[in-house]
């Protein structure tokens, strides 16, 4: 059982889990919003729903971009996920729950009804703890939920990391010291998800130049409020950058600023069709894990200006190794981003360090590895059961196997 939360970037990496699972002969739910759900799995694929509601947008950067996320994201949608949850474990009786470090509630779940669990921890949010400073305060919602789910208090533990698994969509050039982050033992560095989407937006193949080099810009899609005045300002560094190089831009049709002639402007892009066709030489992102990690994985450097939550870190670590540049995201000038991207798209020491960081990536071996620990974890459960409470469901549920 796979509990996500409705956020693209947590979802899309469970596609390529889902399917290694299923191919292997087992079965697989997963929980979480319906509608958002569907619009991103397999077509057919199993889906509980835990219900749909709107939040708060999340808001800031620094610590307060922290406290936007998790007072008004992950403790209200674990509370209003938790007894649907409830729900579907107690109807399928999974062997293992998957679930991303951003939905305590399944963990809480998984730990009241004595089942096993792995943490999925799609970025290095939690994992490199880049504001420690506010672990006492994340601590402390944490044990709000804990005690709302009626388990002892005498008996907590942290719901982001689960003591047996937690998978990380990374290596240990970007993990660098998080393995020390509280996980113990449990931490499995299983790089990229790299596996094709279903529901791939189409895309104007017939537009891209190829006496260009390509670049892709793509921000995200939680912090669009913040990102009209980067792209203005990018817009601008693609002028200076002159005609010998196009751009495919990603980013919601409101905030188009007046781009070069011939860029390629969308709101979705299948991104790793764009990556894996070797048509493009550079990446303009913000941080995210899952974009800067993809290109990593197909030897392509990044040009990275962080917004917020982990995205620093992850800017930072790639600029270390040597396989990227970072620029800062309020301050960086059209000329600022403009030298940025000519060196992405010309240093073939940057190159060489995207490929050498690209192969780490990718011989953790993704989805195959997650799912060798996932069976790993299944098998301890089926012969030495739950070492943490006791199972309150009735023995007349069915197992899912």
């Amino acid at each position: 059982m796979l509990v996500v939360p409705p956020l693209t970037g947590h979802v899309l990496p469970t596609i390529g889990l889902g399917r290694e699972l299923l191919a292997r002969g087992h079965r697989v739910v997963w929980t979480g919003s319906e509608p958002a759900l569907r619009q991103l799995l397999d077509p057919g694929s199993e889906i509980l729903g835990t219900g749909s509601r709107l939040f708060r947008p999340q808001g800031g950067s620094g610590p307060a971009a922290v406290h936007s996320l998790w007072d008004g994201f992950v403790v209200p949608y674990a509370r209003f996920t938790a007894k649907a949850l409830d729900a579907a474990v107690r109807s399928r009786r999974p062997d293992v729950l998957v679930v991303d470090q951003h939905t305590p509630a399944g963990a809480l779940t998984a730990y009241r009804h004595g089942l096993r669990w792995a943490s999925l921890a799609p970025g290095l949010m939690e994992l490199g703890r880049p504001f420690p400073e506010l672990e006492p305060w994340i601590e402390q919602r944490l044990r709000g939920l804990w005690q709302r789910a009626g388990l002892p208090a005498e008996q907590y533990l942290d719901p982001r990391f689960s003591p047996d698994l937690v998978l990380a969509l990374t290596g240990e050039s970007l993990a660098g010291e998080s393995q020390a982050g509280g996980t113990g033992g449990a931490l499995a560095l299983v790089g990229p998800v790299l596996t094709d989407r279903p529901a791939q937006p189409k895309f104007p193949w017939h537009r891209l130049d190829l006496t260009r080099r390509q670049l892709l810009v793509s921000l995200g899609t939680l912090a669009e409020e913040l990102t009209a005045d980067f792209l203005r300002r990018t817009a601008a560094a693609l002028h200076l950058l002159g005609p010998g190089v196009q751009a495919v831009v990603l980013a919601p049709r409101e905030l188009w600023p007046e781009f070069p002639d011939g860029t390629v402007t969308v709101e979705r892009a299948p991104i790793l069709d764009l990556l894996a066709g070797g048509r493009v030489a550079a990446v303009l992102g913000h941080g995210g894990l899952n974009t800067t990690g993809e290109a990593l994985s197909y030897g392509v450097p990044p040009v990275l200006a962080p917004i917020r939550h982990d995205q620093p870190l992850v800017a930072q670590r790639v600029a270390a190794a040597g396989a990227g540049l970072r620029i800062p995201f309020e301050r960086a000038s059209p000329a600022e981003i403009a030298e940025a991207l000519r060196r992405a798209l010309d240093e073939p020491a940057l190159r060489a360090g995207a490929e050498r960081l690209g192969a780490e990536l990718r011989a953790k071996g993704g989805a195959r590895t997650a799912v060798d620990r996932l069976e790993q974890l299944a098998l301890m459960a089926r012969q030495n059961g739950n070492r943490l409470v006791q199972t309150i469901v009735p023995e007349s549920v069915q197992p899912l196997g």
